[in-house]
């Protein structure tokens, strides 16, 4: 049996290891099996084995590797066969360099064959042990099984030369091959260990890989029901359906069904409560019923902001509020934001100009009020009716009715609502604002509005423009039932008059969001209808440049309103016709618990 001294394969006949010799280690690209050296001839793959890697030698069964000193012989047994004692244990010859590997001869008698390698210089010569010149032939004798003599020559081609520049070249290359063995530390890429082989890395890292696949399978196999985690399925089934006995009664799982329900149920429950109870505060705010104040609370608080800022002096703070204080305990408007003869000055103005206008219709006399800082952003309905009221009290059919000649203040007309709804009417707007208003930024509508007609004596009707009737989301059918309304006091006349002023009482117009008072209407030359329109927004400065002749007829297009100004989805209109008796006053009142308006269409 024959073993390659560089990769240690075994095989039976020579034939068989020189072609292993020829196509593995001398054809091919030679490397190192022990290591990744490569791209080396075959006598430096051998040196570098013996030096870099002695202990991974393997002496093959039956074969011996001597090394003989020059003139020496081999020495055969023909009682078997005889391993002459080596003087360097190695599995492949030391040497930097080889001439020629010599003839491979075997004998019969011993069946001993004796592989002749020649060295391209012996170190010993170099190192002084032999005093002789020559170069000294190393002997490789390998056992083989048969009995036949075989010869057989393996030649390496290295370039012959004993001059003093090879010499270093040698001894470089002798150097690079012995550090191998040094360099070659594997480190382990997931701890900190060391290794001196790559087989042991190999067989480290793999412990690594199964304590680590074994944890990720232990937390897939969690159990469901609690936070044990069960080796592989098998245990945790047995885990599970102890769970499931020890529930009791089959019909355990129908109980924690309906149990998980009821406990949705109620959490969705106290979700849509909170949200209602959001939404609901958000009203409030927006509605002016969250508490903070009223009229009187808004505007001392303005005041004092104002003190605080410097705009305001403390003496002229305190002198306000008294005047504040007065206003609020006679209910009476104190008339700081009321501007009065716009109406005249209206009358005056369609006189002479606007020659394109056919016809003109007025209401009768009104006052102007505008909201002021205790009813800013909530008050504009309040002002309405202050509006109304100041008009009622010019003409002469409600005049003689009503009993109070002045106008009330914010404050009293929400007390006079109170009041309306103690008396039966609206009670659903009343519970809408848990019967109050004093003392809040609540705002009102036509329904308050209509309320407070009723239970004055005066006759309301709501009128619904509920949805547009015109293209481009207007509302042609709402101007045409006011150009009825105002048409109403003319229809004896043969011919109608280009300027009319009615004896009526102005419209409460409502959207969402805001309401206005139509004081009057204008007809163009092409059929167009236009409402003139006062907004308690306006403020008392830009509303007397109606009285002025220089600037009405820059500030008569602010109160001007087209079909295409008025686009909200519905608007309200509410209408004094007349004076209710006593019976028509309870009806009124029994009528209002279902509160109907008239829908238009």
């Amino acid at each position: 049996m024959l073993t390659c001294d560089i990769c240690g394969e075994e095989v039976l006949l020579e034939e068989d290891m020189k072609t292993h010799l020829l196509l593995s280690h001398l054809e091919n690209e030679l490397h190192c099996p022990l290591c990744s050296l490569s791209g080396v001839s075959y006598e430096e793959l051998c040196f570098h084995i013996s030096n870099a890697h002695p202990e991974r030698q393997q002496t093959a069964q039956g074969a011996a590797h001597l090394i003989s000193p020059p003139g020496s012989s081999t020495a055969t047994n023909t009682g078997g066969t005889e391993r002459e004692k080596p003087q360097t244990s190695q599995s492949c010859l030391a040497r930097d360099s080889w001439d020629e590997v010599g003839d491979v001869s075997h004998t019969g008698a011993t069946g001993v064959t004796t592989v002749l390698i020649q060295p391209k210089q012996n170190k010993t010569l170099e190192s002084g042990d032999s005093s002789s010149g020559k170069t000294a032939s190393t002997k490789l004798r390998l056992t083989t099984g048969s009995p036949e003599t075989r010869q057989a020559s393996v030649r390496h081609f290295n370039e012959d030369s004993n001059g003093p520049k090879s010499q270093q070249h040698n001894k470089a290359k002798q150097k690079r091959l012995s550090l191998t063995r040094r360099e070659e530390l594997f480190t382990c890429p997931m701890c900190e260990l060391v290794c001196s082989s790559s087989v042991i890395l190999h067989e480290h890292v793999e412990l690594h890989l199964q304590e680590q696949s074994s944890a990720e399978g232990e937390e897939r196999l969690e159990c469901p029901m609690c936070s044990v985690v069960c080796r592989d399925s098998v245990s945790l089934q047995e885990h599970v359906e102890l769970h499931l006995d020890h529930a009791g009664s089959p019909g355990s799982d129908l109980a924690l069904a309906r149990q998980l329900q009821q406990e949705e149920e109620e959490q969705r429950r106290r979700q849509e409560e909170a949200q209602e109870e959001k939404e609901f505060k958000k009203l409030q705010r927006q509605f002016g019923l969250d508490g903070r104040g009223g009229y009187r609370r808004q505007l001392e608080s303005t005041m004092e902001r104002a003190v605080a800022k410097g705009l305001m002096a403390p003496s002229e703070f305190h002198c306000k509020r008294a005047e504040m204080m007065e206003s609020l305990a006679s209910g009476v408007d104190d008339g700081r934001t009321r501007t009065q003869g716009v109406v005249r000055a209206l009358h005056e103005y369609y006189q002479t100009e606007s020659r394109d206008c056919v016809h003109v219709w007025l209401s009768a006399d009104t006052d102007h009020y505008c909201s002021s800082a205790g009813d800013k952003g909530w008050g504009c309905g309040y002002r309405n009716f202050q509006m109304l009221i100041s008009s009622l009290q010019c003409i002469d059919v409600y005049s003689s009715f009503l009993q109070d000649k002045d106008v009330p203040s914010i404050p009293r007309v929400q007390s006079m609502i109170e009041e309306a709804w103690k008396e039966g009417l609206d009670p659903q707007g009343a519970s809408h604002f848990n019967q109050r208003l004093q003392g809040t930024r609540a705002w009102i509508g036509a329904t308050e509005m209509y309320s407070l007609l009723t239970s004055l004596g005066i006759s309301a009707r709501i009128i619904d423009f509920h949805q547009p009737t015109g293209p481009g989301s207007t509302h042609p059918r709402l101007f045409e039932w006011v150009k009825q309304y105002y048409c109403q006091s003319s229809k004896s006349s043969r011919l109608t008059p280009r300027l009319i002023q009615t004896a009526l009482p102005p419209l409460y117009l409502q959207h969402q969001g805001h309401s206005h008072s139509i004081v009057g209407l204008e007809q163009k030359k092409n059929g167009s209808l236009c409402l003139l329109v006062l907004d308690p927004g306006s403020s008392v400065s830009d509303t007397r440049k109606l009285l002025s002749r220089d600037t009405i007829s820059t500030a008569v297009r602010h109160v001007r309103k087209f079909p295409g100004s008025l686009k909200h989805k519905q608007y309200q209109v509410v209408a004094a016709h007349g004076i209710l008796s006593a019976e028509e006053k309870q009806i009124s009142i029994l009528n209002s618990r279902t509160l109907c308006a008239e829908r238009i269409p």
